[in-house]
């Protein structure tokens, strides 16, 4: 939108150079302007001229071209080399009514249709969620809802793990048990995983037992193949419970077993590249640009069980069947040697023709700095998590056990979610239970509560959306600019693949609204076209931040 404008101006006045001469950005100095241009630097080094004359005659392009009194109220070269640009009223006021009346705020349409294959969530079957499954869950989701946005058709896939060892394990401890298969349930399952897996540790006769059965189940045992329904059955029950309590949803609900049926095919493919290392089946992706070791892959065990390479690798065969232009794998970021040995082999392979990308991402910490643990060393629950994020944030204020449930869920929920998707998503963060459960500062209880306080004063006032062409203070024309980047930050958030970027800027955007409501009453303004001026501003302000909560996958409470 403005910011299209202004490059269009810009190569407008520079046209006859023939020079590619980059793209306007928002300013990092808003007290001095609204937007800059550092092109000077280029054109002067290509013309030979000092950038202060090249700067100078721009601007005085800029300031006869027949956009300008529309676009600007300043232009001004600054030294050593910027153009800076100032907006004016009409222009920022024209781009606000635009994006009211326009679906999706006026975003641009896309130049082509691209179809993005995510690969999100993948939790084991046969263990319980627990707090390393919800940065998956909570990033891939909104990276998902952020490119359906923004006009991409996507396709999710939760990609189980459910044929690996920990199915033997299980298998191994519910026979030793004699347990039936009718009478396995969900705690049989959560403690038995633990107990066979700390024995494998200690006794390698348990472990190649229980690889045995891995190994027997692939094959196609009955017997084991009875255990592993069920297993599946009582575990996918749970995992879809506790994802759909997180607003996680899938397109495609298929684990590691799906892929099976097509391994075949792809040992075909890739048997030209394949080696036997001891009894395995290698496939070597090294090359002489590397400066890191790079291991081979390893497709198939000696004993000819499979990995999760292989699988992976055979579900790309699956997918590539709808010809995706991406497939997102949003896995930990620790997994990317993993994923550079099979996106390579998978190019080795012409396995597709899609894009391969691993959205890597860091640890969830405790406030000691280390992974998020129970007392005793284990890995806190999923379920726990929420259950101590809510204890912790009633706990904050006494009126907070006055609320309904389903608002405490959902701020509990915002509480969770802000707290992860605000970080840039390849570093670690540290989980402040007290500090993100809080209504003030960077968290999802401060947003919650901005959008309905803002919400109130629009409840109380019968208007239509209507704006002049008047701005009447800085907090004023701060909240409106703020706006006016909706376009640049989503796609900043495509391009880059990070939800932090709408975090970041509907955070932005509250702050702006609380300053703008500090300093600018509306209640009893006898002035009634900046009152229906400001009503139509916080109106379009909260819509924006209602979508952008949405895009975060938070929802809002009816109060707080």
């Amino acid at each position: 939108m403005i910011q299209e404008q202004l490059n269009n101006l810009v190569k407008d006045v520079t046209k006859e150079w023939k020079i590619d001469i980059g793209e306007v950005i928002i300013s990092n100095r808003p007290d001095l302007c609204d937007y800059q241009w550092d092109g000077c630097f280029k054109l002067a080094k290509i013309l030979h001229k000092n950038p202060l004359e090249i700067g100078n005659e721009i601007v005085e392009k800029i300031k006869n071209h027949q956009e300008y009194q529309n676009l600007l109220k300043k232009v001004e070269f600054v030294k050593p080399g910027f153009i800076n640009l100032t907006l004016s009223n009409q222009i920022i006021n024209d781009c606000l009514k635009e994006m009211n009346a326009k679906d999706k705020f006026g975003l641009t349409p896309l130049k082509k249709e691209e179809l993005y294959f995510l690969d999100y969530g993948g939790p084991n079957i046969a263990k319980p969620l627990h707090v390393g499954h919800l940065r998956p869950a909570i990033i891939g989701e909104s990276l998902k809802r952020i490119l359906n946005y923004r006009g991409y058709k996507t396709i999710s896939d939760v990609h189980l793990g459910d044929y690996g060892l920990q199915i033997g394990q299980v298998i191994y401890g519910l026979l030793e048990e004699n347990i039936k298969i009718e009478d396995i349930t969900l705690n049989i399952l959560e403690d038995m995983y633990p107990k066979i897996s700390k024995r494998c540790k200690d006794n390698k006769e348990v472990l190649e037992k229980c690889s045995a059965i891995t190994k027997e189940l692939q094959d196609g045992n009955d017997l084991y193949q009875k255990y592993f329904q069920k297993i599946k059955e009582i575990s996918l029950k749970d995992i879809k419970r506790i994802y759909k309590n997180l607003d996680v949803d899938f397109d495609l609900w298929n684990g590691e077993s799906d892929a099976y049926i097509d391994i075949p095919r792809l040992k075909s493919i890739l048997k030209p590249y394949s080696k036997i290392s001891e009894g395995a089946t290698i496939i070597p992706v090294k090359n002489d640009l590397d400066k890191k070791e790079m291991p081979p892959l390893l497709l198939e065990k000696s004993n000819g069980a499979y990995l999760y390479a292989t699988t992976d690798l055979a579900s790309i065969l699956k997918r590539e069947e709808v010809k995706p232009n991406y497939i997102l794998y949003v896995v930990d970021a620790r997994q990317s040697l993993y994923f550079e040995q099979v996106f390579r082999v998978a190019k080795l392979g012409h396995l597709t023709d899609a894009k391969l990308e691993h959205i890597g991402f860091g640890t969830m910490n405790g406030t000691d700095g280390k992974p998020f643990k129970t007392r005793n060393g284990d890995m806190l629950k999923l379920d726990d998590l929420i259950i101590k994020t809510k204890e912790t944030f009633l706990s904050l204020k006494e009126d907070n056990n006055n609320m309904n449930e389903d608002d405490i869920n959902k701020i509990v929920d915002s509480i969770i979610k802000y707290a992860d998707l605000q970080n840039n998503r390849e570093r670690d963060y540290i989980f402040d239970l007290e500090k993100f459960s809080s209504v003030v500062g960077k968290t999802g209880p401060y947003i919650l509560y901005t959008y309905l306080r803002i919400k109130k004063i629009l409840d109380k006032e019968n208007f239509t959306f209507s704006i002049s062409d008047q701005i009447y203070d800085e907090h004023d024309r701060n909240l409106r600019l703020e706006l006016l980047k909706f376009q640049s930050v989503i796609d900043k958030a495509v391009i880059t693949r990070m939800p932090s970027y709408i975090a970041d800027y509907v955070y932005q955007i509250c702050v702006y609204l609380n300053i703008f409501y500090q300093n600018n009453r509306i209640e009893g303004l006898n002035d009634l076209n900046k009152k229906q001026d400001w009503l139509s501003i916080l109106s379009l302000a909260i819509k924006i931040v209602k979508q952008l909560l949405d895009l975060l996958v938070i929802q809002i409470p009816t109060k707080m």
